[in-house]
């Protein structure tokens, strides 16, 4: 169901969201407005450089190519610097976005290689958790990946199917597989390490290091509709990582898969226990 920005703006204040919805564009869209202060800018290099000590060990080379490509650490980033490195090396921007958006709009974006990333920083006495995702977790979490080709072509082709899925009754279907690949996902190519990918591991101290080095770590070799069945944590550490062999395999079973028909064999179905997948 499409909801007016005027509406949204009006839920999302009443939820004491942090971001300004009244400023909103028809597609949810805000200018990005760089006056950050010191501090801001401060609280930035803190995290960027905490967590580059860990993503240089424990994140998939993939990501630190983009890191490395986009120059995502010294400073806040600007947006439309950002975008005009991300265009030349898959055709995806950025967009500067309030915080959370319907998903309606979001994959709107996705579909046209538009990434939404919030324009607010949390502040230094939410350095190792934060409730609502802010500019650093998307960004440093997320941005890095759109410039591998591979994984770049699947988030287009997750936005232009989502839609039609949830339609056919997959929404939580959908929103698990988003959660297990561009969330918490990790990789493993044949004959390397287990390395780490997802967002939500890149933007976090502390779930980063146990996802990829902790006996306790649940690792499942990624299957699409295992994915989409499984249940997921939103306020703890995953019971379940799925492995990646390859962006390929991802972008590859994606594209391939009838998903239409996992959907309609198994939306009744309770999800599975990520402990026991």
């Amino acid at each position: 169901m499409n909801i007016s920005v005027e509406t949204y703006a009006r839920e999302c204040a009443a939820q004491g969201l942090r971001g300004d919805y009244s400023v909103c564009r028809s597609d949810f869209t805000v200018s990005q407005d760089y006056d950050y202060t010191d501090s801001e800018q401060e609280v930035w290099r803190t995290l960027c450089d905490r967590q580059t000590r860990l993503t240089r060990k424990l994140a998939h080379r993939s990501y630190l190519d983009g890191v490395e490509a986009l120059g995502l650490v010294d400073r806040i980033p600007d947006f439309d610097e950002v975008s005009k490195k991300l265009r030349k090396l898959t055709g995806w921007e950025l967009v500067a976005v309030p915080g959370l958006i319907p998903a309606e709009p979001f994959f709107v974006h996705l579909t046209n290689r538009r990434f939404p990333v919030t324009n607010w920083l949390r502040t230094k006495d939410e350095l190792d958790y934060i409730v609502e995702p802010d500019m650093f977790h998307d960004f440093f979490g997320h941005v890095p990946a759109l410039s591998q080709p591979a994984f770049a072509d699947f988030m287009q082709l997750y936005g232009a199917k989502a839609s039609e899925l949830i339609a056919l009754g997959g929404n939580d279907m959908i929103s698990r597989l988003y959660w297990y690949t561009a969330e918490y996902s990790l990789m493993q190519e044949p004959g390397q390490p287990l390395k780490a990918f997802g967002a939500g591991l890149m933007s976090s101290f502390s779930e980063l290091q146990f996802a990829v080095e902790s006996p306790d770590a649940h690792h499942v070799p990624f299957e699409l509709e295992t994915v989409m069945r499984t249940a997921y944590e939103i306020d703890k550490f995953q019971r379940a990582y799925f492995v990646l062999p390859s962006f390929e395999a991802l972008r590859d079973a994606f594209q391939n898969e009838d998903l239409a028909a996992i959907i309609a064999r198994r939306k009744d179905e309770p999800p599975l226990d990520p402990a026991t997948v």
